[in-house]
C-alpha cells in the first residue's frame, strides 16, 4: 500500500450503506484498501542468507499472493534496523543469528523506536536460550525454519493481528521462562562463543595461558586471541577483571 493510500484509510469517517464494512474494519484498526478489502500485510525479511530470503519470498508469493507484501530485506543487524525504521512494516521476520549483533540487537534498537512493528523470529535454532532471549527482548513469536509455507503465512497473519505464535515444542520454553523455572538469559555471557566460555572459566580458575592451551589442545597464541576477544566483548581491561566477572556469575 502506498503512503497516500494509508493516509486515506486513517481519515475514514464512520459511514453507512454500502461502506458499512469498510468503516467497521477501519474502526477495528484493520487496514483496508480502497475497495474495502483487508490490505496486504507489509513485511520486512531479515536473514543473512540471500538464497533463504529468496525461498521465503517465493513461499509467501505462492501461499499468500497479494495478501503479504515484502517491503524490505536485510542481511545483518545494522541494515535491518535501518530498513525497519524506514519502512515501518507491520511484521518483521527476524533471524536470531545475524552479523552485527544478532536478532537481539535489532530488537533493542527497534522495539522502543517503532512500537507498532511486530517481530516474528524465524530461525534454524530451537535452543531455549535463543527462544527466551528474543521473546524477552520483545518478539511476538518464534518459529523454526522447518515450518511449511502455509504455516508461515498463518503465523505472519496471527502476529500482525497481535497474537503470540510459537512452534509447538518451543511454547514450553516460554512458559517455563515466564513462570520463573528457567534462569534469566545473561546477554553479556550470550555474546561469547562456546570456546570463549571455556577459556573464560579456566582463566577464572587461575590457569595460566600455557595450562589453558594444554587443557583445550590449542596454541598459546589462540588462547591469547580468545582472551582478547572476551575482554573486548565484555568491555573489561585485564584477566583479573575477567576472573572477577566470571566468579560473580558463578562460572568457575
Amino acid at each position: 500500500m502506498t503512503d497516500q493510500g494509508h493516509e486515506q484509510v486513517e481519515q475514514v469517517e464512520p459511514v453507512t450503506g454500502s461502506e458499512d464494512m469498510r468503516g467497521t474494519e477501519a474502526a477495528a484498526g484493520v487496514e483496508v484498501d480502497d475497495a474495502g478489502s483487508p490490505a496486504a500485510i507489509r513485511l520486512v525479511l531479515v536473514d543473512d542468507h540471500r538464497m533463504f530470503r529468496t525461498g521465503v519470498r517465493a513461499e509467501l508469493d505462492e501461499v499468500a499472493g497479494a495478501a503479504v507484501e515484502v517491503v524490505g530485506e536485510a542481511d545483518d543487524a545494522p541494515r535491518a534496523v535501518a530498513v525497519i525504521l524506514a519502512t515501518r512494516p507491520q511484521v518483521v521476520l527476524l533471524d536470531v543469528h545475524l552479523p552485527g549483533g544478532g536478532g537481539l540487537e535489532v530488537l533493542k534498537q527497534c522495539v522502543a523506536r517503532a512500537p507498532e512493528v511486530r517481530f516474528l523470529a524465524l530461525s534454524v535454532s530451537d535452543a531455549a536460550e535463543d527462544v527466551i532471549g528474543v521473546i524477552r527482548a520483545g518478539a511476538r513469536g518464534y518459529v523454526t525454519k522447518s515450518i511449511t509455507g502455509a504455516e508461515l503465512v498463518d503465523a505472519v497473519r496471527r502476529v500482525a493481528d497481535g497474537d503470540a505464535v510459537f512452534s509447538p515444542r518451543l511454547a514450553g520454553f516460554v512458559l517455563d521462562a515466564f513462570s520463573g523455572s528457567v534462569a534469566p538469559v545473561d546477554e553479556e555471557l550470550d555474546r561469547l562463543t562456546a570456546r570463549e566460555r571455556e577459556v573464560l572459566r579456566l582463566i577464572a580458575r587461575g590457569y595460566a595461558y600455557k595450562e589453558i592451551a594444554r587443557e583445550l589442545v590449542i596454541s598459546v597464541k589462540t588462547v591469547e586471541s580468545h582472551v582478547s576477544s572476551v575482554l573486548r566483548k565484555l568491555q573489561l581491561s585485564n584477566r583479573h577483571e575477567l576472573s572477577r566477572w566470571a566468579t560473580a556469575r558463578r562460572l568457575v
